[in-house]
């Protein structure tokens, strides 16, 4: 339970308490409990890599869709191997697949257009947005990468969502 006199930017969480904290090389709620916070552990606690996923569109302007579109992601495998070895999940990649989801704007779930493990064609997805009506939706590409080590197998995941419109 957390003392009420802690002032509320100080809570533990706010990220300011936790960037104080890891300033001060203190690790637990009150500032005392844990030992301090080492600065390999502080860079992953604040620096997130972005390997990707990376929407591929032939121009930015080129996000008003109509008919049968291609999705398509790529992503930079140097970060993902720096972010493999942050997480301590550095081994061989073995697999990368990448579903699609799309959700009109405003609304909360996600229907599947499909998915891909083709990364020689930055993974490519075919979408009819004919029988959609025209407006505003998020497309959603999860991108999973599945590593090997020894005999254990790990996923992580990233997605990258992108507005677009619709106009059949």
């Amino acid at each position: 339970m957390l003392p009420r006199n802690i002032p509320l930017p100080w809570r533990p969480s706010s990220v300011a308490h936790l960037l104080r904290r890891m300033e001060e090389g203190l690790g637990g709620e009150d500032g005392r409990s844990r030992p301090p916070i080492e600065p390999q552990e502080q860079r992953r606690c604040i620096m997130s890599i972005n390997w990707g996923p990376h929407f591929i569109v032939p121009s930015q302007a080129a996000k008003e869709f109509s008919g049968i579109v291609v999705l398509r992601e790529n992503f930079d495998e140097t970060l993902l191997r720096e972010e493999l070895k942050n997480l301590r999940l550095d081994g061989a990649v073995v697999r990368v697949i990448n579903p699609w989801y799309y959700r009109r704007r405003g609304e909360d779930t996600w229907i599947k257009i499909g998915e891909s493990d083709r990364r020689e064609d930055n993974f490519p997805v075919r979408w009819d947005t004919s029988r959609l009506p025209d407006g505003t939706y998020e497309v959603l590409g999860l991108m999973h990468v599945v590593v090997k080590r020894d005999d254990q197998e790990s996923m992580i995941a990233r997605q990258n969502i992108v507005e677009v419109t619709l106009k059949n």
